[in-house]
């Protein structure tokens, strides 16, 4: 029988026991709280089949394909390099010197169908070369700016949903990915991220077409 004054034990031990089973639970949250990406990669990459990869990330409703090539289907750093790329889910900025390797341009244009919103800084001179991804990009209506002065656009760097910075040493060419000694650093960290995304406006902004101008003959 409870007395008036007296504690209520049975009431006092299930408000305690709620409140450390609460407390033990944004402990374990803070551990398993997501950590920052920090990966370096290194190339060249051995040479290996990314078909699944990329047939994953066009959606369930895409049509599986087994495919034939020989080449392995082993974790490399092209591999996690897609990866990271494909992680989008708002924005993708690219600015990159050169860009002819299939699969990147491949998961670039899976990301603008898949209603990332994508844009595109490169250099004039190196976009028309042979087998340069830019022409297929702007076929899929990704916006694409280029520079019309002296001198390379030579970054080569990427911003994923305005949070995660991929860049290096690596232009996104298939040579320079199988063949050349190359590194790509790839970190979550807002301050670095915002030091780029502020550059890639900037020269976005530059490369506006309509800040162009058309020179006459005679002028």
């Amino acid at each position: 029988m409870w007395v008036p004054g007296a504690p209520r034990r049975p009431v006092l031990a299930v408000a305690m026991a709620a409140a450390a089973a609460g407390l033990a639970l944004a402990m374990a949250a803070r551990r398993w709280r997501r950590r920052p990406v920090r990966e370096v990669l290194f190339f060249p990459s051995p040479p290996s089949c990314t078909e699944a990869l990329l047939a994953e990330a066009a959606g369930p409703g895409a049509p599986a394909r087994p495919c034939p090539c020989p080449l392995p289907r082993t974790d490399c750093s092209l591999s996690r390099l897609l990866r990271r790329l494909l992680s989008a889910r708002r924005s993708l900025e690219l600015c990159l010197f050169a860009f002819s390797c299939p699969q990147l341009g491949r998961a670039v244009r899976l990301l603008h169908r898949r209603g990332v919103r994508v844009r595109v800084v490169t250099d004039a001179q190196y976009m028309g070369l042979r087998g340069s991804q830019i022409g297929l990009l702007r076929h899929d209506g990704i916006q694409v700016r280029h520079d019309q002065g002296h001198g390379y656009m030579h970054h080569k760097f990427a911003i994923v949903d305005r949070r995660m910075l991929i860049t290096g040493s690596l232009n996104w060419t298939t040579q320079a990915i199988q063949t050349n000694r190359e590194n790509v650093l790839v970190v979550e960290d807002a301050e670095y991220v915002k030091l780029y995304l502020d550059e890639f406006e900037r020269i976005w902004e530059q490369y506006n077409p309509t800040n162009y101008r058309v020179l006459v003959q005679g002028q």
